[in-house]
């Protein structure tokens, strides 16, 4: 039974307890008394308050529900003039912009990729805050940007033929972004500096500079000959690195040994999607992680090559800038932080009738008096240079829900003597009701939100769960050639750059796109992901450090700011669009379709919840059927499980299928995972928690919540560690894509 201490009308758990008085709260200025009584309060006040959203989240289903199974697939005026009535469709505020004040340059000012990262990992944490600076060389030479067919394989060793591809791909990229006055920078034997601007003496013997010499930002090392030099393009840093007794230096015309970029400009610490945190011990090492971040204190040993290395937060960049003073250049990304949603409780604390408190208001209120050290420069680095604190808040359902944040914020800012709008919210574009609702929504925060993302893969749950009634889906492959995303995506912009949340000089906050999955396919990602900041995103999200420095390139091709002037006065996309459920016009498919549809969804369901339930691993690359790597978190998961309960639901599969092809596909991921470490056999542990939460995830989906995962995930995780006795067994780490 949990040990639990009563501070007013709340109980909180002993262990939690004690590590919040005796490692948060020492250095804040907040004594535990505040901080505990002010919790409490907080409980009281808003405790009930979720409670009522998540009834009327669900009244509202329930009433889509009706209105489907009575009208089917309705045409778009009976669809709309119905959810207004319930009031699914809110009015549309008044023409309003964002005023969040104190927001830093890498979200109000500069586009570039943005990194999520499990916080309860320390080892990627740190990864994901250091990669604010790759390598473009590792970048290249690592990943199938290059061609990786002979005579380029890598190889084991290094290939030299493959090194000067790199090295001829890297001067055409400098040729495009940061042009020579004459020349390219292939031709180049030296750079140097000379009053106060560089200067590259080309092969033939000319001496050239920049075509732009304000790109020059710093260097360092002797002025004739320099260790290093920073270039500058749209806000994002490039580093020339010289060093002519390396490898590759040593080949090369000019001595570049390196050429590093300004790379993952932000990261999400995320205590949500990506984390499997079903108990207190989970949470503690969450908000330890958090608190390791912002006391600058984190530290992670990494084995490599027999010997054990500490990975720390890298420190600050240090330039002579051209007119020979002193430049500071950030070494790590500005961290954000998100916390779960609104229909997450914990036991970690309980109100005053024992019930579960809400999770998100204690995630909220520990995240920020955790940040404090931060805002009171305990750290030896900093991370908001403006004084601000940054949480996302996932799967909030309209605007009321996005007020309910904002005045929880606002009480835990009153609860540790803040500046209103200190802590600022990122809202998360991924419930269907808040896509519908959007300029509302971001009106509901409109003094502390930075940041509106697209989060197609949630959203894409959410869309198949509200509409679960009206008939069977199309194939989820087909889902992104629907009309409702692309109005989706679309509106997402036109909305949010008309509500002020565009990059500048006088710039409040970023739009973002969603996640590249596939982090061995750098070449597809090179090829594709270019259309987001084209699209008008100032920031996408990315798989793994390596892929920031590599999707950084787009960010350099493309003027987002650019961008969104031009696309600042198009409207948004239809509400009908919007609107068009994503159903099968017949719903025929021939029996081979149906079984392949089935059998990867099943594949993916069980490849995950093997690595959640059973090894507490919330974020990692799985293996699809066809065995390529996919990241994969809660939000994969709750698109793969809504699928497969809506063609139960109409009858597309019947459960005898559905029961064959888990236990086929149970065997397939078995043989995928039988060199994993502490890996447990699905095909003959079908008794196991892990089995049966894919079992429940796909029977019981249509029972679910929106279709949330959550409450599943969490009962068969606890099974879990008490079936495997997991408080006393460590794991190894699974592949998260490093870089």
């Amino acid at each position: 039974m949990t040990s639990r201490i009563q501070i007013e009308s709340i109980g909180v758990d002993r262990t939690l307890h004690h590590f919040v008085n005796s490692e948060i709260l020492p250095g804040t200025d907040i004594s535990p008394l505040t901080f505990w009584s002010g919790l409490s309060a907080l409980v009281e006040e808003f405790g009930p308050k979720v409670g009522h959203a998540l009834e009327q989240r669900n009244r509202l289903q329930a009433a889509i529900d009706g209105f489907l199974l009575e009208n089917g697939n309705p045409d778009a005026e009976t669809q709309t003039r119905f959810l207004r009535d319930i009031g699914y469709i809110e009015d549309v505020p008044s023409a309003f912009g964002v005023t969040s004040p104190d927001v830093d340059p890498e979200i109000a000012q500069v586009a570039g990729p943005q990194l999520v990262v499990p916080v309860n990992n320390a080892r990627y944490a740190l990864n994901a805050a250091n990669a604010r600076w790759g390598s473009l060389y590792d970048a290249f030479y690592g990943t199938d940007a290059i061609s990786q067919v002979d005579p380029f394989a890598p190889g084991t060793g290094y290939n030299a033929m493959r090194g000067r591809a790199v090295v001829r791909r890297v001067r055409l990229f400098l040729d495009e972004t940061v042009p020579l006055l004459i020349g390219s920078h292939m031709d180049v034997t030296q750079y140097y500096v000379h009053h106060g601007e560089l200067h590259a003496k080309l092969e033939c013997g000319r001496t050239t500079g920049l075509r732009h010499p304000t790109q020059f930002a710093g260097f360092q090392g002797a002025p004739r000959d320099p260790r290093a030099v920073l270039l500058s393009n749209r806000g994002l840093h490039i580093e020339l690195r010289f060093d002519r007794e390396s490898v590759v230096g040593g080949a090369d015309l000019a001595g570049i040994s390196d050429v590093l970029m300004e790379s993952a400009l932000s990261t999400i610490m995320d205590c949500e999607d990506s984390v499997a945190a079903v108990d207190v011990a989970d949470k503690i090492l969450v908000y330890r992680n958090w608190l390791g971040l912002m006391r600058g204190t984190l530290t992670a040993a990494i084995p490599r090559a027999g010997t054990v290395t500490t990975r720390q937060l890298a420190k600050d960049r240090r330039y002579t800038a051209p007119d020979g003073s002193a430049v500071t250049v950030p070494g790590r990304s500005l961290l954000l932080v998100r916390t779960v949603g609104h229909h997450m409780f914990t036991d970690a604390v309980v109100d005053a009738d024992g019930r579960d408190i809400p999770e998100g208001i204690l995630d909220a209120a520990i995240l920020a008096v955790t940040a404090l050290h931060d805002l009171r420069g305990n750290s030896p680095v900093r991370n908001s240079r403006t004084g601000s604190v940054y949480i996302v808040r996932p799967k909030m359902h309209g605007s009321r829900e996005v007020a309910l944040s904002d005045a929880i914020f606002a009480r835990i800012e009153d609860m540790l003597s803040l500046e209103r709008n200190t802590i600022k919210m990122g809202i998360m574009d991924e419930e269907r009701r808040t896509s519908v609702n959007l300029a509302a929504c971001i009106h509901a925060a409109r003094e502390r939100a930075f940041f509106i993302n697209t989060g197609f893969l949630d959203r894409t749950g959410d869309e198949i769960h509200t509409c679960m009634k009206a008939g069977p889906v199309v194939r989820k492959g087909d889902m992104k050639n629907t009309a409702w995303i692309r109005a989706y995506e679309q509106r997402n912009v036109a909305i949010g750059l008309a509500c002020g949340l565009r990059i500048g000089p006088d710039g409040h906050g970023q739009i973002g796109k969603g996640m590249w999955a596939m982090p061995d396919r750098m070449a597809d990602m090179l090829d594709q992901k270019g259309a987001q900041p084209r699209a008008g995103a100032s920031t996408a999200w990315v798989p793994s450090p390596t892929a920031a420095t590599l999707h950084a390139l787009h960010y350099h091709v493309v003027d987002v700011g650019q961008v969104q002037q031009d696309l600042s006065h198009r409207a948004p996309a239809p509400l009908d669009e919007l609107l068009t459920m994503p159903l099968a016009p017949d719903g025929h498919w021939s029996e081979e379709e149906i079984a392949a549809e089935l059998d990867t969804n099943l594949q993916s369901i069980l490849g995950y919840v093997a690595r959640w339930v059973d090894m507490g691993v919330g974020c990692s690359k799985v293996p699809d059927l066809n065995n390529v790597g996919l990241m994969e978190d809660r939000a994969t998961l709750r698109i793969s499980s809504q699928h497969v309960a809506n063609w139960l639901m109409h009858g597309i599969v019947s459960e005898t299928q559905v029961e064959m092809a888990l236990a086929r596909m149970a065997r397939v991921v078995d043989e995928q995972n039988r060199d994993e470490p502490g890996y447990v056999a699905l095909s003959t542990h079908q008794d196991g928690p892990a089995f049966m939460a894919a079992h429940d995830l796909v029977f019981g989906g249509a029972l679910q919540a929106n279709g949330y995962t959550e409450s599943i995930l969490h009962k068969r995780r606890r099974e879990a560690k008490v079936r495997h006795n997991l408080e006393d067994v460590s794991y190894p780490e699974l592949e998260l894509a490093e870089g």
